[in-house]
């Protein structure tokens, strides 16, 4: 109840993609889970369900788990911010392993209904642990978390940003706190091999990376920043 409906994700997904995010703009999927990990919605931006990697489906609902499993009420984990610390010899190595994606719930049929109101997956949890771009958790207007959105289909670093332009248009963003060492939100890292939070994503093209930092203040989180 505390989730908006398809017709809202999908507005708020189509808007988001329309604007420059420094990637191939291409068509999007979104998902999103409540806190207990169940799928409240599928949509797409294209005219039918083929106008986008047909892949990014369930990436976006594994996007949406993960940012919703790796959250707390006082501290927003995005699926940008897992990369580095997953990796070999760091500190959350192995976590991308840790929860397996449920085939069964993610691709079950009809396909005719993927990405509507009735897609088979809503009511049933994906699972899965994704490392890079597009994972948000959501925070309503009273600062409680309420579950997470994945969005999916084009860079990973574009995805993180037209899902943060996402959250930003359903007004789910009143994020409390983060690893970001500058914003001091869930946004995006890009410190590999120039300041090493520990949180970095790789970049992918610089215009996407011009736009990650300035999401912050192009779309502010309704947290306060430092």
């Amino acid at each position: 109840m505390d989730l908006p409906s398809h017709t809202a994700i999908q507005s708020a997904l189509t808007a988001a993609q329309s604007v420059a995010n420094g990637g191939f703009g291409l068509n999007m999927w979104i998902a999103t889970v409540n806190r207990d990990g169940i799928v409240c919605g599928v949509a797409f931006t294209g005219s039918n369900r083929g106008d986008q990697w047909p892949g990014s489906r369930a990436i976006a609902a594994q996007k949406a788990s993960t940012a919703n499993s790796f959250s707390l009420p006082g501290l927003a984990l995005s699926t940008a911010n897992l990369f580095t610390a997953v990796q070999p010899g760091n500190s959350l190595f192995g976590l991308q392993h840790s929860n397996p994606v449920d085939t069964e719930n993610v691709y079950a049929g009809p396909s005719s209904r993927y990405g509507q109101a009735n897609d088979p997956l809503v009511g049933r949890k994906s699972g899965g642990v994704n490392v890079f771009g597009g994972g948000l958790a959501l925070y309503d207007t009273d600062g409680e978390i309420v579950g997470a959105l994945g969005v999916s289909g084009d860079s990973s670093c574009a995805d993180h940003n037209i899902a943060w332009k996402a959250r930003f248009n359903l007004n789910l963003d009143n994020v409390p706190s983060g690893v970001n060492p500058v914003s001091g939100d869930d946004n995006i890292v890009y410190d590999i091999g120039t300041g090493d939070s520990g949180w970095g994503h790789p970049e992918c093209a610089a215009a996407a990376t011009l736009i990650g930092v300035d999401l912050p203040f192009t779309h502010p989180t309704t947290g306060p920043l430092p």
